[in-house]
């Protein structure tokens, strides 16, 4: 077992750490872990996950209970847009080697259990992770970071246990960290950096004299590194924390908001109150009519097309909302998902074909596409609020 590349021990003073790296779909991972407990008896098992994550593996059905309205109007659904793409993938790759994602983590917290071993939950919280990520990526960067993200969707590639071997030898692990970081270096501080802190954090701090931590390989060295040296760490809650927006995107979009409204009137005082009218008309017309355009490509409910062609040329002025998010409220309160199509999600949004058959997809689909022709029916009723001068 000390042998084994894909362990690492780690002595600081009558402590012993023993970090066992993993592919979390893995079927060599899985069996590694069970072994490495079994052999080592460790004072506790720290593993890399968190309370919410735990659940989910130990209620495959949890799925079955979202409550997408509550989650819409509590304004996560980009979250959970991005759990499922994430989660989708890989499933998809754990379909390869016949392993379900995170299986060696629940295999090590049962392990732990069954032989009544503390166990430590060392990850942060999947929600904040994401939503620092989002938060600490410059805008400019956002949306090749959306670009990525779903060009993942369309990715066929497969993966074997061998693949994944040579994958989480450290070498080749540190070069595509680098290789990512220098594409993304916001996302990588936050995925790797900080996890890494955060997780060695909890390792060094779990009680015993053997702690034997799972974690993907990914993170071992950073781990590694800060237990050696015995690095300073910054607090939990500092790395818990979630950057606040930046205000002047707000200043801006109500600047911007002011400046249409003062348009519209000075288009009253130099053209007339007709032409004014005309305008305005237009602003409901070329908003409103976009958003209802995405709103029927998305397959949305009737009341949810007449909701995106209200709502439009309102949250046009607002910077703090989009039309999406009511129609996606209104679709969901109309045609509710089947508990058959929470099961299949995660499969179905990998297949174009299949996300206007499923009804989360489509509640999905109705939050994304009225967007964007309202933008540019926004765009053209600007033009002819200008023309009218």
């Amino acid at each position: 077992m000390s042998e084994n590349t894909d362990i690492c021990r780690i002595q600081r003073g009558d402590q012993e750490f023993i970090l066992v790296g993993t592919a979390h779909i893995s079927k060599e991972s899985r069996d590694l872990v069970a072994q490495a407990i079994e052999e080592e008896h460790p004072d506790t098992v720290c593993v890399e996950l968190d309370d919410g994550r735990l659940k989910s593996l130990e209620d495959p059905d949890r799925w079955k209970k979202t409550d997408l309205k509550k989650i819409i109007r509590e304004h996560q659904l980009g979250t959970l847009i991005a759990n499922l793409v994430l989660g989708s993938y890989q499933k998809r790759m754990g379909l390869s080697t016949g392993v379900r994602p995170g299986a060696e983590l629940y295999g090590a917290v049962l392990a732990a259990r069954s032989a009544s071993i503390p166990v430590v939950l060392a990850d942060r919280d999947i929600k904040v992770t994401l939503k620092r990520t989002w938060s600490c990526t410059p805008w400019f960067r956002k949306f090749s970071l959306i670009a990525s993200l779903f060009s993942s969707l369309f990715d066929k590639t497969e993966v074997s246990e061998e693949e994944l071997k040579r994958i989480r030898e450290q070498d080749s692990l540190s070069s595509m960290m680098q290789e990512f970081g220098k594409t993304f270096p916001e996302v990588k501080s936050v995925l790797i950096d900080e996890r890494d802190q955060y997780l060695a954090s909890r390792i060094r701090n779990a009680p015993g004299k053997k702690i034997l931590a799972v974690v993907g390989a990914g993170h071992v060295a950073g781990i590694k590194k800060i237990i050696e040296e015995n690095l300073p760490l910054p607090a939990e809650e500092k790395l818990c924390e979630i950057k606040p927006s930046s205000p002047i995107f707000k200043i801006l979009g109500w600047t911007i908001t002011a400046a249409i409204i003062a348009s519209i009137i000075g288009v009253g005082i130099h053209s007339g109150l007709d032409k004014a009218g005309e305008v305005t008309l237009n602003w409901f017309l070329y908003t409103g009519g976009g958003a209802m355009l995405g709103a029927i490509i998305a397959g949305a409910h009737p009341f949810a097309i007449l909701t995106a062609l209200v709502a439009a040329p309102f949250t046009g002025l607002t910077p703090l909302i989009g039309v999406g998010f009511f129609v996606a409220l209104v679709q969901a309160y109309m045609r509710p998902p089947r508990v058959s199509e929470f099961e299949t999600v995660t499969e179905d949004i990998w297949k174009v074909s299949r996300w206007w058959k499923n009804r989360v997809t489509r509640i999905i689909l109705c939050f994304l596409l009225p967007g964007f022709p309202a933008i540019i029916g926004k765009i053209i009723a600007l033009v002819g609020i200008y023309k009218a001068f």
